[in-house]
């Protein structure tokens, strides 16, 4: 059986994990601030701590390393109602051993305890410094999460991969793990994997010597070798070439960097950042990429939900863009009327983030000076088009692995174009023709085709126009 100190000035707070603690097993001792805990803590010398962030007085943080000066290292648990990504980083640098936010379910308060309890004491870590950079807004539970898990993972060397959809921010929290880690004073290299020409993506990554190819006049170093010392966010990662994966695998294992057409290794100490909006353990099954690579690069997963999945971030981040609007364009931070808001928490923004930015930008210059309203917003991004923009790499992609098994099969026609234009030309004139409830000459301006040459197409692919 252990005892818990609970520190809340909310009575219901404390009164929930005190019948909680009990429900486990264990006991429970309450206080209402920073220095009444202290006392008790004194006194009663507990096992464990929940911390409440804003308190009368001294904050959970600063209390944080009293706790630790009478106690050593007891497990303490924070929890706030104002979770940032700031706070979560200074909780887990200050010896937090867990980060919880309100409101909370009390089976992520049970399980934040029992991970508490079975923690070995280990010596606190250092007291948190102030750390310029991008700042990441939200304050949505689910964004608590990935505020939680960037503030857990910063301070190691694990290799992080971000999944999430098309501007829900995957470089923004790369470039937090980075400022809030012990390499920040290293230098932050993003590439963009996806824009890198394959035959040029080795060299651009690994380097080169002089010779290696025709046109390397000189040597040059690449992406890898710049971010010694750093880290490494290589976003879109499911789009590096197989032929590549290994050598990038043995560079991670090693810590060094073969350059093209060259004998001699040079040192690489990177921490990688990895991200992509494709399925990677799909990519995997599919034979497009290695997993033994795959498995180095998840050592530590985190997901950024989409916009639409969490309404409550969407008015903090539009008065977020409007005060760097402001700063940028040196005017005054304009305001929102209330139908502007409510018709930005009511849009799904398909385009996530990078969309609401863009759309608020655009309301600014409408606006001018005078208060943001709803008609000064742009149209909503189409679903249709958002998810066209979402998916069109991983169609590259597809299309890419079909041409590859059609030119390694030798029973395959001669006639690619032709091959593909049959395998894919009916379902994309079916589609149209259906969505258009078979209005042929509807159908046809929107493919931007003759009303006759739709005709004779779906006669030739059996299509029915009834």
């Amino acid at each position: 059986m252990a005892q818990l100190l609970i520190v809340d000035d909310e009575q219901s707070i404390c009164w929930g994990l005190s019948k909680l603690a009990e429900e486990m097993g264990h006991t429970a001792v309450t206080a209402a601030s920073a220095e009444q805990g202290l006392e008790i803590a004194r006194e009663r010398r507990p096992d464990a701590i929940v911390l409440d962030v804003r308190l009368p007085g001294m904050s959970g943080l600063e209390a944080m390393q009293h706790f630790h000066e009478i106690l050593g290292p007891t497990p303490i648990i924070i929890i706030t109602a104002y979770g940032d990504l700031t706070s979560a980083v200074e909780a887990v640098r200050g010896g937090a051993s867990d980060y919880v936010t309100k409101p909370f379910d009390l089976r992520v308060a049970q399980r934040a305890i029992q991970r508490a309890l079975q923690l070995s004491p280990s010596p606190s870590q250092a007291a948190p410094t102030q750390v310029d950079g991008d700042v990441i807004v939200g304050k949505s539970s689910a964004m608590q999460e990935v505020f939680k898990r960037i503030a857990l993972v910063a301070a190691s060397e694990a290799c992080v991969h971000l999944r999430g959809e098309s501007g829900t921010g995957k470089e923004l929290a790369a470039r937090a793990i980075h400022r809030h880690s012990h390499r920040a004073e290293g230098p932050f290299v993003a590439v963009n994997l996806a824009s890198l020409s394959p035959t040029l993506a080795e060299s651009e990554l690994f380097g080169h010597v002089r010779g290696a190819f025709t046109g390397a006049d000189g040597p040059k170093r690449g992406f890898l070798e710049h971010a010694h010392g750093g880290t490494l966010f290589l976003d879109e990662v499911a789009d590096i070439p197989l032929s590549i994966q290994v050598k990038l695998l043995r560079t991670l294992e090693h810590g060094e960097v073969l350059p093209v057409g060259g004998n001699c290794p040079v040192q690489a100490d990177f921490r990688l950042i990895s991200a992509t909006h494709q399925n990677l353990a799909q990519r995997v099954a599919d034979g497009a990429f290695r997993h033994d690579l795959y498995f180095r690069l998840i050592t530590f997963d985190i997901e950024i939900p989409p916009l639409r999945q969490r309404p409550e971030d969407i008015r903090p981040l539009a008065e977020h863009f409007l005060r760097l609007l402001a700063a940028k364009t040196d005017r005054p931070v304009s305001s929102m009327t209330r139908e502007a808001l409510e018709e930005l928490e009511r849009l799904p923004w398909y385009g996530n983030v990078r969309e609401l930015r863009n759309a608020i930008e655009h309301a600014t210059v409408l606006a001018r000076h005078s208060a943001i309203a709803a008609e000064h917003l742009p149209p909503p991004t189409p679903a249709s088009v958002s998810s066209l923009a979402v998916q069109e790499d991983a169609l590259t992609g597809l299309i890419r692995q079909w041409t590859e098994a059609e030119l390694q099969n030798p029973r395959a026609s001669g006639n690619l174009h032709e091959s593909f234009l049959n395998l894919v030309e009916p379902a994309l004139l079916e589609t149209v023709f259906r969505h258009y409830h078979g209005q042929c000459a509807t159908a046809a301006r929107r493919l931007g085709v003759h009303r006759t040459t739709l005709r004779k197409k779906l006669d030739q692919f059996g299509i029915s126009e009834h």
